[in-house]
């Protein structure tokens, strides 16, 4: 297999999912219009949303080249082991793409610094298509990081930059409420049932369901949460604006608060690397 066939493959995945999305989507605004459930505000709501791939694109445009680049450079230089494009690799590189997100996924909720551009995904209250393309600008950056290990498999840079193109692509479909539970899948794939809880601020669904695809990692690692009712979606503290411009930086302005006001190397370190929401330890 060649990349030119990885490529076109990959491409084959996305458009896929792409047009999967774009179809419950339709549906979304076509039954919201109906029951009259798409507001105004709804639709600013989905607008601040869209407006978040203005700068997400700029970095991911550059990470895209940067990044493949560096995969091979790392590859060739470091790694003698390199395994041949096939089939029976490109599952591989899906799978262990998809326990390194869950992980990605896990710390970025878990580490402030990192939690400052997912947060962004987690601003809405409302759970659409839309959703799922609200991105903080350098939440590649991360991304691009955790995956530094995989080469260490000996899988092609093409092989991996797959893996993580799948894992994203799919996660199109799963951001809506219009799809209900899908028994057993539900305890298998990251399904729309599954993701809700992970969208939900109440203390029963909080940091719950990371999976990128399959949700068993949740199950392994002691996150998995079923859907029992309804969520409410966004952050825990009061986050409801539909301007573009806060919803891309919602969690700076505090982060900044504390760094400027840190009094000891304890502080500073509690403030960028400890948990969302931690405070000083010592001193202000």
């Amino acid at each position: 297999m060649t990349y030119e066939q990885v490529e076109r493959l990959a491409t084959s995945v996305d458009e896929v999912f792409f047009i999967f999305g774009a179809a419950i989507l339709a549906i979304e605004i076509i039954k919201g219009v109906l029951t009259r459930r798409m507001t105004g505000r709804t639709f600013l709501d989905m607008l601040a949303s869209i407006s978040t791939q203005l700068p997400f694109l700029a970095v991911e445009t550059v990470l895209l080249v940067t990044g493949y680049v560096a995969y091979e450079v790392i590859s060739e230089t470091y790694i003698s082991w390199t395994l041949p494009i096939s089939a029976a690799t490109l599952v591989l590189g899906v799978v262990l793409a998809d326990f390194t997100y869950y992980w990605e996924h896990r710390l970025a909720h878990e580490v402030r610094l990192l939690w400052t551009q997912h947060a962004v995904h987690h601003s809405s209250r409302h759970m659409n298509i839309v959703t799922g393309v609200r991105f903080g600008p350098a939440e590649g950056v991360w991304s691009f990081i955790c995956h530094i290990p995989l080469l260490l498999t000996g899988l092609p840079a093409e092989v991996i930059f797959f893996g993580i193109l799948t894992v994203q692509a799919y996660q199109t479909w799963i951001h809506t409420e219009l799809v209900g539970r899908l028994g057993p899948l539900d305890g298998i794939l990251n399904t729309p049932s599954n993701h809700r809880v992970h969208h939900g601020c109440d203390d029963l669904y909080l940091d719950k369901n990371y999976g990128g695809i399959l949700i068993i990692w949740d199950r392994i690692f002691g996150t998995y949460q079923r859907e029992e009712h309804t969520p409410r979606y966004g952050l825990v503290r009061d986050f409801d604006s539909v301007n573009p411009l806060r919803v891309w930086v919602s969690e700076l302005p505090a982060l900044m608060r504390d760094v400027t006001s840190a009094r000891t190397a304890a502080d500073l370190r509690a403030s960028l690397f400890g948990r969302p929401g931690t405070k000083h330890t010592t001193g202000g």
